[in-house]
């Protein structure tokens, strides 16, 4: 197998290479608006457009250009299969709510369907399959819980993959696109601010370089957020890095794919290139990272070529479900959308859903199910209290400038990590990835 890639943080994604890029200027005064939205990733942006369309005064502030987060790594599925999430969702919560999962993830699909008319952004159909390289019982309790819910579902024992599966069950007439195609071209009118970051947040104000907002909502879509005294989402999430290769050569999958396991390895297809995901870890923990997908397509892809590489990560929930709704119970105003689970791109739909309906003072009949003040009594939470104990005693620098944890030096992205909760910074300190806000201080040693 031919590698003409590099990885590093610089690698860059094909959406990013191919997407014809919209750009906004920044902030350079003090504005009023009824509605704040911080963060332009596909969530931010959906949400300023769904409130656009319905009337609503807002504006969205980027703290460098709209879709350089994360985004722009995403496999870009749109799909109501979650992986074994159903079968989940019904035991831990019962029917009636696992049922309202599922109509909005539903929603979020038809509604990206009829965006996608509008909006070329090479959206395709595609048939979406859970599968598992042992756990047959698994797969049939999924299918079976999808068809309680009205999904049909259907469990297969072979796949056009190079490997063996226990079963996979099948979710037809799911769909896959462009993300960044779609992400400028539904941005394009609307009331954007790039390279304006929020240096301070007061009540109904948001401070930037260059002026003031005042607002009467906010909207934090920064992907983790970014206010720590209230909600504890540093507590209720950590994150997930994972690895992605575009090969040229390799044989056309027909259909997006992704193991039940966290670690596994998922399919689709962009064109004539196969996008092949693995390597995954919690950020900040040592993995597999590119060395997993790259050892498999060398064994099983011998004529492709990386055309290539990038990373990515996910922010996790302690039950698997998105936090979407008021950021906190004292704060009214201010809302959040957080927490995909590795499901962004109908995680992002939905939190625009729930979240113009709020504001708008609509019923929102998908709210209570991700609510981000439900309970917090699951057994993630004690394991993401653990690593920020074991981290925050652990005598080393450099140190997180989000809650103080010791960072981890990624070797194969030259980076240094936070295990805690996710932020990343360049060998020179530079920010690359939040809830952290600032660069290091000093420049870690290499």
């Amino acid at each position: 197998m031919e590698q003409n890639e590099s990885g590093g943080e610089h690698a860059a994604s094909i959406w990013e290479r191919q997407a014809e890029r919209v750009s906004f200027e920044p902030l350079k005064e003090s504005k009023h608006t009824d509605v704040l939205i911080i963060g332009g990733g596909i969530t931010g942006v959906l949400c300023a457009y769904w409130l656009k369309k319905a009337g609503v005064d807002c504006l969205l502030v980027e703290a460098d250009r709209i879709g350089s987060g994360i985004t722009k790594g995403t496999t870009a599925k749109i799909t109501l299969g979650h992986g074994l999430l159903y079968d989940k969702l019904i035991r831990r919560f019962g029917y009636d709510r696992a049922r309202l999962y599922l109509q909005a993830q539903r929603q979020a699909c038809e509604l990206y369907a009829d965006l996608c008319r509008t909006f070329p952004c090479e959206y395709e159909e595609k048939d979406a399959y859970v599968y598992s390289l042992h756990d047959r019982a698994a797969i049939e309790r999924e299918a079976d819980a999808l068809r309680r819910l009205g999904v049909r579902a259907d469990v297969f024992d072979e796949l056009p993959l190079p490997f063996k599966v226990a079963g996979a069950v099948r979710v037809k007439e799911q769909a896959q696109f462009h993300p960044l195609s779609f992400l400028f071209a539904i941005a394009r009118d609307l009331p954007i601010y790039e390279h304006t970051k929020v240096l301070e947040l007061g009540q109904g104000t948001a401070v930037t370089q260059h002026g003031t907002i005042h607002c009467k909502r906010m909207i934090v879509a920064t992907h983790f957020p970014i206010v720590n005294k209230h909600g504890g989402y540093f507590l209720k999430m950590y994150q997930h890095r994972s690895y992605v290769l575009a090969l040229d050569g390799a044989p056309d999958v027909d259909g997006m794919y992704v193991d039940a396991s966290d670690k596994g390895l998922s399919f689709r297809m962009h064109g004539n290139l196969l996008l092949l995901g693995g390597g995954g870890h919690r950020t900040g923990k040592s993995g597999g990272g590119w060395r997993e997908p790259e050892a498999f397509a060398q064994q099983h892809y011998t004529n492709a070529r990386i055309v290539a590489r990038w990373a990515t990560q996910d922010c996790m929930t302690l039950d698997g479900v998105p936090y979407i709704g008021p950021y906190a119970k004292g704060t009214p105003d201010v809302y959040v959308a957080t927490g995909f689970n590795k499901w962004g791109m109908t995680s992002a739909m939905v939190s625009a859903m729930i979240l113009s309906d709020l504001i708008g003072g609509k019923p929102a009949p998908y709210a209570d199910v991700f609510s981000p003040s439900r309970s917090i009594l699951r057994p993630q939470l004690a394991v993401n209290a653990y690593e920020t104990l074991f981290n925050l005693l652990t005598p080393m620098a450099p140190r997180c400038p989000h809650l103080g944890c010791a960072l981890k030096y990624n070797a194969a992205e030259h980076s240094w990590d936070c295990p805690c909760h996710g932020s990343r910074f360049a060998e020179d300190g530079a920010l690359i990835d939040n809830p952290a806000t600032d660069d290091l201080k000093h420049r870690p040693p290499t």
